[in-house]
């Protein structure tokens, strides 16, 4: 769709520079102005959602917090524990 446009505005412009009258010139100058930025935008727009991702692909809150617990568990069995009796260099 936004080559549509892009294609409206090479057609507007081809009338602009063809015409010899100077209010058509300037509509049809305004309208390829018009056309152009419209089919940027919608390029744009296409390569934003292109490269969004998917929803399906997030984790939801309950699965993140089973994550969590597992990274908490893994790091508590990593530490050693702590002696809970302290030495008394004296």
């Amino acid at each position: 769709m936004p080559w549509l446009f892009l294609l409206l505005a090479l057609g507007a412009l081809f009338l602009a520079f063809s015409t010899t009258s100077v209010p058509l010139a300037a509509v049809a100058l305004l309208l390829a102005l018009v056309f152009i930025v419209v089919g940027v935008l919608g390029l744009l727009a296409q390569r934003v959602g292109n490269q969004s991702r998917s929803e399906a692909m997030m984790v939801d809150p309950a699965e993140l917090r089973r994550l969590r617990e597992q990274a908490d568990a893994r790091r508590a069995a990593a530490t050693p524990p702590a002696d809970p009796t302290p030495h008394d260099p004296r």
